[in-house]
């Protein structure tokens, strides 16, 4: 019998959000609201959003820190979100068209190509 490295590398999608894009909440305690995502967190399929799931993180105080409950943004899981449309400000779903031999994304619901 032969021994065979069976290591293979872990699979990370093609995300259609990316850092900077104005999305909206579509599920969950936030629903209906909108930010710009500040982080993506391929690895855990999350997004960090500016303004949304705001969570209290006690920190303990240090010299350099005092310390005290600080107001932060935790992770949201990307399907919750939903990229919003450049034309009427409502979600859209996201489709990839070629242009120029690039690859850019297009808004399905407008058909304008999102930067």
């Amino acid at each position: 019998m032969s021994t065979k490295n069976y290591t293979t590398k872990r699979f990370t999608p093609k995300f259609n959000i990316k850092k900077g894009d104005k999305v909206m909440v579509i599920s969950g305690d936030n629903k209906g609201d909108t930010g710009i995502v500040q982080q993506i967190l391929t690895k855990e399929n999350r997004a960090i959003v500016e303004g949304i799931r705001m969570v209290k993180k006690h920190i303990k105080p240090t010299e350099n820190n005092p310390g005290g409950i600080n107001e932060m943004e935790a992770p949201l899981h990307i399907s919750k979100l939903m990229l919003v449309d450049p034309k009427s400000g409502k979600p859209t779903r996201i489709g990839r068209k070629e242009v120029n031999g690039k690859s850019v994304r297009v808004s399905k619901k407008s058909g304008e190509i999102i930067k």
